[in-house]
């Protein structure tokens, strides 16, 4: 695929394989199911996605399939009998976000066994570590199926608003990023986030609150204005631990 794209579509391609490794490598797999999405730049009405089929420890940067807001594939390899395509649910999910979100580039969704078991409590996310705290104003999305209708674009969108994580009730996790470094350093501190709490309740003992004011302080430590943007210190060190393991995702 390195001859079919442009310079800047491949970077964005090697970036996004990279990010497919790192959630399994880190836990937040589910086999075949679930997406991550990128932007392709210079094409902004187009963004790229894993094919349906391939567990996430084989994602190469060529194996990623180029489809636009429609859902109309622009490209794809050649992969043989298999004829992979696009998982439905990743379409209606990514493209929502993209179109209502001009300045995401990433977005990142998980069924990880600890944001599913936090999405199923009625508490939901509580902001009981200085992790879970950078998360005090999560969004939230009320589970009403699998998402395979357009109809649901509408409420998604509403309901994330300009976060840039949401759970998703009874279903798992969502994060975006302006970059993909930024988007995977979220979805890992909200998988940090849910399994502290997990362990936390666990415990069957009262939990120690955190005083509004201080929340409120330590969740404006975590905004843009205040920091410089996630993602950018560790996302280079995160290449080079994939390299050291399997450099094939850069094929």
């Amino acid at each position: 695929m390195k001859s079919r794209c442009s310079a800047e579509e491949w970077q964005a391609r090697v970036d996004l394989a990279a990010c497919y490794r790192l959630v399994e490598m880190y836990g937040m797999a589910d086999m075949i199911a679930n997406h991550i999405s990128m932007r392709v730049p210079g094409d902004e009405e187009a963004f790229l996605i894993n094919p349906y089929g391939m567990m996430y420890e084989e994602i190469t940067a060529s194996s990623l399939i180029k489809i636009d807001l429609d859902g109309n594939i622009l490209s794809s390899p050649d992969f043989g009998d298999l004829k992979y395509g696009i998982n439905k649910a990743g379409y209606v999910i990514h493209s929502a976000i993209h179109e209502a979100r001009p300045e995401v580039a990433c977005v990142i969704h998980t069924h990880s066994w600890a944001s599913m078991a936090v999405s199923a409590l009625e508490c939901g996310l509580l902001p009981i570590t200085q992790t879970a705290m950078r998360f005090l104003k999560i969004s939230y999305h009320d589970y009403v199926g699998v998402v395979l209708k357009d109809d649901e674009k509408e409420s998604l969108v509403k309901d994330l608003g300009s976060n840039e994580a949401m759970i998703l009730r009874n279903h798992g996790a969502l994060v975006v990023g302006r970059t993909v470094g930024e988007a995977f350093n979220w979805m890992h501190r909200l998988e940090l986030a849910c399994k502290s709490q997990l362990a936390a309740m666990a415990a069957n003992t009262p939990l120690r609150a955190v005083p509004p004011e201080v929340l409120e302080d330590t969740w404006n430590n975590y905004q843009p204005g205040t920091r410089r943007p996630y993602g950018v210190m560790e996302w280079p060190a995160l290449l080079r631990k994939l390299d050291r393991i399997d450099p094939s995702y850069r094929d």
